[in-house]
């Protein structure tokens, strides 16, 4: 079990550190190319949810975040033997709190990958590894469907 605390904690740290040298390194409101017409750095401040959904509802984004941690809690003590759902709950979790540190410490949340090639919205490591583990959760649900 240890295993998942550090993926999880691994999440938080990889996500903060990146945040802080995109905020230190790339002006407010402009992006850098990384990859031509696939992938650039950007500096964004989103306070609300992707595509700045909720704007402003710092409220709601503390108690459904506080509501989610405990589900994912709950499940992860429920499931951690089984090493599909307790990976994929351990990059909720993880960045779950990647992005409550963000919404906690300055408001909003600091959001830097921008897809070149899509319309989609600028997301951070927190953003990526919640929805990694949705689809490894998704997998192992499917899984035990498929025993049953």
């Amino acid at each position: 079990m240890p295993i998942y605390f550090l993926l999880m904690a691994a999440v938080v740290l990889l996500d903060q550190l990146v945040k802080y040298y995109v905020v230190h390194n790339i002006p407010l409101n402009t992006s850098v190319n990384f990859i031509n017409h696939v992938l650039a750095l950007a500096h964004i401040r989103n306070y609300g949810a992707a595509w700045n959904i909720l704007t402003g509802q710092q409220l709601f984004f503390f108690i459904i975040t506080l509501a989610a941690l405990a589900v994912l809690g709950y499940l992860f003590k429920k499931n951690w033997h089984d090493w599909l759902y307790a990976l994929g709950i351990s990059l909720m979790i993880g960045g779950t709190l990647g992005n409550f540190i963000d919404r906690l410490r300055i408001g909003y949340v600091v959001d830097m990958f921008e897809l070149k090639f899509v319309n989609f919205p600028v997301f951070n490591v927190a953003d990526a590894a919640l929805s990694v583990g949705v689809v490894i959760l998704l997998l192992a649900i499917l899984r035990d469907g498929r025993h049953e």
